[in-house]
């Protein structure tokens, strides 16, 4: 492969072209397993548990982000020790700015890093290797300017293994199974000049399932197959880490021994691929968390995305016995403008950028999702400044396993989380309630029996609020799809829906439909629950989203942008006069709508 204007460069990759199609086929002998590490202060104390850890799941390669700022010997007695139980180091680093010129320098910055402290210590301590994680896809120039970034990305990373050529060093990066779909500027798809240029490629194939459709297998055959004629060789990447949105990509909620038999299931189903070099687990700290037990059921057949709306027939008018003669009158203004942040770093990272948001949009509630590892010092400053501009903060939280009743403890660990938060910080940094996302129906159980997914879904829930409630005047609530009032609920005349508007003080309500009015718009989809709710006595919220979905254009503005689902918004109060049920809006989520079109 010739880089016109780079012939260190060309010359570098024409000797590991020779070098890969020298190596030795993996296949069935494949013995890589490596694993990511971010959290770096992990090893500040010689990384003994990690190692431990490594060493018990047969990890062989480590990718170890920098700290640039912490002392050198801290990195040389991890690597020592690593390297003594067999496992190889690499530097990870990345930033999806890495991606643009003006961050090249960080990016370079790495490379002089890692080349400068490998000539400071002893072979035994040294780096093996670099490796990139630089997701660029998630930038807002990536929408409208792809090929602006593709290229600068592509400068940027010739620079980078212009200099780090000549080292020992391996030069690996991630990439995600569907960069086929990119070229460069000559008409090269991206994924074949990545694998091609790198000496090894991780290809996040981020999917819990391995023969299914779109399982991991059918997603990862045109990477192995290009590195298969361009002699290279590659990790299949999988993720532990929980996402509470996207389910199916991750192996969140199963237990280590389904994990390593799925594990083991893919390298078998990979031995025919001489490209095929190994497993990669990310991350290790998510990896640890996994229960020894398994707690989802190893289902080939697993649908990898959730059911499509039930008919939209109208619910037929509730009977006598399912009202609820003492309803407490509805109280709150149909106010609320919010939104979701999921990425549970984000407000300790970023708190002033999701204030400054907040004010932009005139935001004044919010649900954070926690991560249950930090102290609470981590959220007492954000939660307080947030009250100072009139925000409510409610935690969030949820994964579709919090339905089943085995894992009601995970459910109840969060309670705790935020009851002995609220009871060790002042008035204004408390949370003002608990908001859980559970949609159990991705889950193979809900299609084998969907009622008893029922029965223990709902006694989670009223455990969840009954638990919350003691010693606490913390509100619960939870987002609810619009075609649950098809459901019953177990062993009751009453729909679900109604059951859970009932049970929590309030709920927003899923209605992911991209206009106000029309006979398929948010009002149509949502007035069942409405008039549960104003029957009910109790308030509701309409979710609404703007983030891309597989499921057609009219479930999200994604395709109009925000000022056109400000617009649709802005009908609502109008259109829901008559219903004092209806509270106000929230947009699903902020990760996307900061990066939505204008």
């Amino acid at each position: 492969m010739k880089v016109k204007g780079y012939p260190m460069l060309a010359s570098l990759l024409a000797v590991m072209l020779l070098v890969g199609l020298q190596t030795p086929a993996y296949g069935e002998n494949a013995t890589t397993r490596a694993t990511w590490i971010w959290q770096t202060d992990l090893i500040k104390d010689g990384g003994e548990e990690l190692l431990h850890f490594a060493s018990d799941e047969g990890i062989t390669l480590i990718y170890l982000q920098i700290d640039r700022q912490l002392p050198p010997e801290i990195y040389e007695a991890f690597i020592k020790r690593a390297h003594e139980n067999q496992i190889a180091v690499h530097a990870l680093g990345g930033d999806p700015r890495w991606a643009l010129t003006e961050h090249r320098e960080d990016m370079l910055g790495l490379a002089d890093w890692v080349l400068n402290y490998n000539g400071k210590v002893s072979t035994g301590a040294r780096f093996d290797g670099i490796h990139l994680d630089i997701e660029p896809y998630v930038l807002a120039q990536w929408e409208d300017e792809t090929d602006e970034v593709i290229s600068t990305w592509e400068q940027n990373l010739i620079m980078f293994l212009n200099q780090a050529s000549g080292s020992d060093l391996e030069l690996g990066i991630d990439i995600p199974f569907w960069f086929d779909r990119y070229t460069l500027g000559n008409g090269t798809s991206l994924n074949e000049w990545l694998i091609g240029t790198f000496d090894q490629v991780t290809v996040m194939a981020y999917r819990n399932q391995v023969e299914s459709e779109n399982g991991i297998l059918d997603l990862t055959r045109d990477e192995l197959e290009l590195a298969n004629r361009l002699g290279k060789q590659i990790l299949i990447g999988v993720n532990t880490k929980e996402m509470p949105r996207e389910p199916h990509t991750t192996f969140y909620g199963y237990g280590k021994e389904s994990l390593n038999a799925k594990m083991e299931h893919l390298s078998s189903a990979l031995g025919s691929y001489a490209s095929f070099a190994g497993i990669a687990i990310h991350d290790i700290r998510n990896w640890q968390n996994m229960s020894s037990d398994v707690t989802v059921p190893p289902d080939e057949e697993e649908p990898t995305t959730p059911p499509p709306d039930p008919d939209p027939d109208p619910n037929p008018e509730p009977g006598e016995g399912d009202r609820v003669p003492d309803a407490d009158p509805i109280t709150r203004d149909p106010v609320v403008r919010g939104t979701y942040i999921w990425e549970a770093h984000e407000v300790i990272r970023n708190s002033q950028e999701i204030l400054d948001f907040a004010k932009e949009k005139n935001l004044n509630w919010l649900y954070v999702r926690l991560d249950l590892e930090q102290p609470y010092t981590k959220y007492s400053s954000f939660v307080k400044q947030a009250a100072a501009a009139g925000i409510e903060v409610h935690a969030l939280g949820g994964h579709p396993i919090w339905a089943l009743e085995e894992n009601r403890p995970r459910m109840m660990r969060l309670v705790n989380y935020v009851k002995n938060y609220n009871r060790a910080v002042e008035g204004d940094e408390r949370f003002h309630g608990i908001h859980l996302d559970i949609e159990p129906y991705v889950l193979p159980a809900w299609r084998e029996n969907s009622q008893q997914v029922i029965s223990e879904w709902t006694a989670n829930l009223d455990a969840f609020v009954t638990e919350l409630k003691k010693d606490s005047n913390l509100e619960a609530s939870m987002d609810m799809a619009v075609w649950l009032d098809k459901y019953k609920v177990t062993g009751q005349d009453m729909s679900l829906s109604k059951w859970m508007i009932n049970r929590m003080d309030h709920v927003s309500l899923m209605a992911f439909r991209d206009k106000a009015e029309g006979s398929n718009g948010i009002i149509a989809v949502a007035k069942e629950e409405i008039a549960f709710a104003d029957e009910l006595g109790k308030p509701i919220k309409i979710s609404v989203e703007i983030k891309a979905s597989h499921e057609g254009d009219h479930i999200t503005f994604y395709e109009e942008g925000a000022a056109y689902m400000e617009e649709e918004l802005a009908k609502l109060p109008e259109l829901l006069k008559d219903s004092p049920s209806f509270t106000g809006s929230l947009v699903h989520a902020y990760a996307y709508w900061k990066n939505a079109k204008p």
